[in-house]
């Protein structure tokens, strides 16, 4: 979180849990991302990232874990899809670093 703070950028985790889960969570992993809900599953509909999943064979609605990088204006700069979590936190930072110049 230091380098993003460094660069000026803002990081913000969403998902569908509510409150009282993004706490336990923050605590079980020690979380210094700040979580916002959508229990209301808005964020996910905008952001295209509630989709049909599929796990031996069977269907169901699912989050497609993803990252993205909006700059100072608002615009998208890099839109990572079906995210895995070791070493990502890396490719997002060296994209801050290049949208901001740093």
């Amino acid at each position: 979180m230091p380098e993003f703070e460094a660069l000026g950028a803002a990081v913000l985790g969403v998902s569908r849990d509510n409150a009282i889960k993004h706490q336990k969570f923050i605590t079980k992993y020690d979380l210094t991302v700040p979580l916002a809900t959508d229990t209301e599953d808005k964020a996910m509909q905008a952001f295209g990232v509630w989709v049909e999943k599929q796990l031996y064979g069977k269907k169901y609605m699912g989050i497609d874990r993803s990252t993205f990088l909006f700059d100072s204006e608002g615009k998208l700069f890099r839109s990572w899809r079906r995210v895995r979590v070791p070493g990502h936190v890396i490719d997002v930072l060296e994209s801050v670093r290049e949208m901001v110049g740093g």
